[in-house]
């Protein structure tokens, strides 16, 4: 390669092509131009601190971008003064140290990535909703995604994609499972991956993990995806994965989408502005937006935009929430609205609650949503909800991680997949239709009344509402808002009324209603005992005290 370079430097221009062939140059993604190795560089230890800057130099442009998003040479600096350059380059040279696939299983890297990353996140103190998922999270990701596919999939190309791709483990292990030729899949097909992240490190660490494993690295990019998206408006994915921020400000996207705050509906791109229902059953283009302090649906309708369409093979999509994705946001809201979007055009198929305490950096309930364009026949205008949270689906870690104490066994993830494709209804899997999540939301007046209790009455002889007693009620949209209303309203509250022409729909899924588990209370003769028995303790403890 450095022949090569000497040869061509004064001849052509851009010598990227040639330096990574086969034939001429690396054969790989990047490519080094210096005359220096990292042992070279110990062969002159006067001179390395320069040495090792004319090593890093001499890095291909992909390198570069790499180097410069760790902040890597703002480093040097440090490593002179104190002398620590020889011996920092000594321990990578060390034989005994020996990383390389050969030595160490490709699973063992990754624990090993992984605990290096809790650790970073850990000592900056990492946004509380930004989570490095733990590798059996992506693990059951995986499995979701790709086997219910695994016979369309032997073939063909394929673009595998994650808006908010971290260290760009999602997008690495999720190819490995559908191409290990010893795993389950075993397909043939090719496989590129894209990924987008805003966080210089991670960038780097992810732009640096598909070097290494001879993935293009232009194919993931720096910056926002829901402001700066990287990629042409028009590319389309079969699978995307991700974790996306949660309980996180995307107010910066915002401003950089510029929402205007004269007009509600002043987002020009067309990822958030869709069309949904409104009471009467029409139709409605609206700009759907969550709040600002909580991007997380952001991402999921960003990824709803860039599915294929079915007759093309579709898109299947796995993403961790939080709760509030299930439920925050009032009806008429744009968090309803979004979860609307996608139970209205049937793109919903499966939510798993994963374990508490599952994650390195909160213990707080987390769910995986599963969403598809190419729904089998079975699941049409179906959702299932499968609560995998109990102690028949995880392990207490002998040790905890950070805030992880839980962990799935490949066990466990069988179990979960295997309720999945079951498709059934039982203790842990419900099966529900798209609109049992719907509701419409009425305002119920009650009318004014004068000193006396007398209604008092409008211009037109029509009872006036009094506004201090306003209220509101949620009927399930499966439900006659009539029939509600006279039976669950009018009983308990009489002289109400509503108004059928200003009535809002809402959308929320709650796993507590569907998988509640009721527990007696104790018997009053228990109790009355217990009781008892304190108070003979208490009476002993007291005579005690007293002598």
């Amino acid at each position: 390669m450095l022949k090569t370079h000497e040869e061509f430097k004064s001849k052509i221009d851009n010598l990227s092509g040639l330096l990574t062939s086969e034939q001429h140059g690396t054969g790989l993604a990047f490519y080094n131009t210096s005359k220096f190795t990292m042992k070279k560089l110990l062969a002159d230890p006067k001179n390395i601190d320069t040495n090792f800057l004319d090593y890093l130099n001499g890095y291909s442009e992909n390198v570069q971008d790499i180097i410069s998003k760790f902040k890597f040479r703002n480093q040097l600096e440090t490593f002179e003064t104190t002398g620590i350059t020889f011996s920092l380059i000594e321990k990578f040279c060390n034989p005994k140290v020996e990383l390389s696939p050969a030595k160490i299983s490709p699973m063992a890297m990754g624990y090993m990535f992984e605990d290096l990353i809790r650790r970073f996140n850990e000592k900056t103190n990492a946004a509380a909703g930004r989570h490095f998922t733990p590798r059996e999270i992506i693990e059951l990701m995986t499995h979701l995604v790709y086997l219910p596919v695994k016979d369309k999939i032997q073939k063909g190309t394929f673009l595998v994609y994650d808006p908010c791709a971290g260290s760009g483990a999602m997008l690495t292990q999720s190819k490995s499972f559908a191409t290990n030729p010893e795993g389950e899949i075993k397909s043939q097909a090719t496989f590129h991956l894209y990924g987008q992240e805003n966080t210089g490190e991670m960038y780097a660490v992810c732009k640096s993990d598909m070097l290494l494993k001879g993935e293009d690295p232009n194919k993931i990019k720096f910056g926002s995806t829901l402001s700066e998206y990287g990629f042409e408006p028009d590319l389309k994915f079969n699978f995307m994965l991700t974790n996306p921020p949660y309980g996180t400000t995307w107010k910066q996207d915002i401003e950089n989408l510029n929402v205007g705050s004269e007009k509600k509906v002043s987002i020009v791109d067309k990822r958030f502005n869709l069309k949904i229902k409104n009471f009467k059953g029409e139709l409605e283009e609206t700009c759907l937006t969550s709040r600002s302090n909580d991007g997380q649906l952001m991402f999921m309708l960003h990824m709803l935009s860039k599915m294929k369409d079915p007759k093309d093979g579709g898109s299947r999509i796995a993403s961790v929430q939080n709760g509030s994705a299930l439920f925050t946001g009032d009806a008429g809201s744009g968090e309803s609205g979004i979860r609307q979007y996608i139970l209205e055009n049937d793109l919903l198929e499966c939510i798993i609650q994963l374990p508490n305490d599952i994650f390195y950096n909160t213990g707080i309930a987390t769910y995986v949503w599963i969403i598809s364009n190419v729904k089998d026949e079975k699941r049409k205008g179906k959702v299932q909800l499968i609560n995998a949270s109990t102690e028949e689906f995880y392990k207490n870690m002998r040790k905890p991680l950070g805030e992880k104490r839980l962990e799935l066994l490949p066990e466990h993830i069988i179990k979960i997949q295997e309720l999945y494709f079951a498709f059934e209804e039982n203790l842990y899997s419900k099966i529900f239709d798209n609109t049992d999540f719907g509701f419409y939301q009425i305002t119920v007046h009650q009318p004014e009344r004068d000193e006396k209790g007398n209604i008092v009455l409008d211009a037109k002889g029509n009872p006036k509402s009094d506004s201090t007693l306003k209220d509101f009620e949620k009927v399930p949209m499966k439900e006659s808002i009539k029939d509600y209303f006279k039976t669950e309203v009018l009983p308990f509250v009489p002289d109400t009324w509503y108004d059928d022409k200003k009535m809002k729909v809402g959308f929320e899924i709650s796993f507590t209603k569907y998988f509640y588990k009721h527990e007696p209370l104790r018997d009053l003769s228990d109790i009355e005992k217990d009781i008892m028995q304190l108070e003979k303790e208490t009476d002993g403890l007291l005579n005690e005290i007293i002598a």
